[in-house]
């Protein structure tokens, strides 16, 4: 059941990464730091499911998620802001 849960994580990370890619040259959003908020969530999934793999549940895991869903919030000052449709 563990190999099934983490290849399912595992495939949706590939997906997401590619779709939030996409969606950044669609907009044509550029630059590093409008997108350190999806890599801190996204390092958290990696960080996740390498503890998990690697029997690694500790609190070190849990303090490095910690830290970085507080980076991840620290840098949603750099998201563009979204475009408000003319009426």
């Amino acid at each position: 059941m563990e190999i099934l849960l983490s290849s399912l994580l595992f495939l949706a990370l590939l997906v997401s990464v590619s779709v939030f890619i996409y969606k950044r040259k669609k907009e044509g959003v550029k630059g590093w730091k409008t997108a350190l908020t999806s890599i801190c969530f996204y390092a958290i999934a990696i960080l996740n499911l390498l503890a998990s793999w690697l029997d690694g549940l500790g609190i070190v895991s849990w303090g490095i998620t910690i830290v970085l869903i507080m980076l991840g919030a620290y840098f949603t000052r750099y998201m563009p802001v979204a475009s408000q449709p003319s009426s």
